[in-house]
């Protein structure tokens, strides 16, 4: 009998103990512990969208909502481009080229948007223009074209942390939490975050993307 005590005893804490280490695991992880929030006011949000309609036309705010669309048939952000159509929140203020930086905000893409890329660290060294694209496939979200990230992400808010160490040349991509990705860097002399939508190949002909709590950090 004591020995079936014992047993039970023994296996009640190996359970106990499996218990807090899954508790223990599936604790949020805090990414921006170590980095230092830095404020953002209207002023640090600037809106590209084709110059030749209003802001209005392709982006509003409301119950803290930034939504942001775009047709295949737009002009560019500018008359000298020659750049796809788009319509994007441009950090500024905040344009960095060394340290340690990091995104947050969270994200929709309507069923629908396809061939578009929702969010950009731009700046890299020439031919290429930006160090990270975040690109929605047919539902899916991928590192510029390849690999996928995560599929199925139509009608559904994801949250997003884009971490850029420019001095080690790299780049980590957190959905939910979870790192999904790693890349290397890309060069470049100066760097600033981007969200929206800027079309790209395979460009369905309506693009949209939402986006909310973006925040904006550095290490401390």
């Amino acid at each position: 009998m004591g020995y079936v005590c014992k047993a039970v005893v023994a296996v009640l804490t190996l359970l106990v103990s499996c218990s807090f280490m899954h508790m223990g695991g599936s604790a949020p992880l805090d990414l921006t512990r170590g980095f230092t929030e830095l404020p953002l006011k209207s002023s640090n949000l600037v809106i590209q969208s084709p110059y030749d309609l209003p802001k209005s036309a392709r982006y509003s705010f409301a119950n803290g909502v930034h939504k942001l669309w775009v047709y295949a048939k737009d002009k560019p952000h500018s008359r000298q481009s020659k750049t796809l159509p788009r319509s994007e929140i441009r950090i500024k203020g905040y344009d960095y080229s060394s340290g340690v930086w990091q995104f947050e905000g969270q994200g929709f893409v309507p069923r629908g948007t396809s061939g578009v890329c929702i969010m950009q660290v731009f700046g890299a060294t020439r031919p290429r223009a930006t160090t990270f694209m975040l690109r929605t496939y047919k539902g899916s979200i991928s590192y510029y074209r390849t690999p996928v990230l995560v599929p199925n992400i139509w009608g559904k808010w994801f949250k997003l942390n884009v971490i850029h160490d420019v001095e080690r040349s790299n780049v980590k991509i957190y959905i939910d939490g979870v790192l999904v990705h790693e890349a290397s860097g890309r060069g470049g002399a100066k760097h600033y975050f981007k969200v929206g939508v800027y079309a790209q190949d395979d460009a369905s002909y309506y693009m949209e993307s939402r986006w909310r709590g973006i925040r904006i950090f550095k290490k401390n």
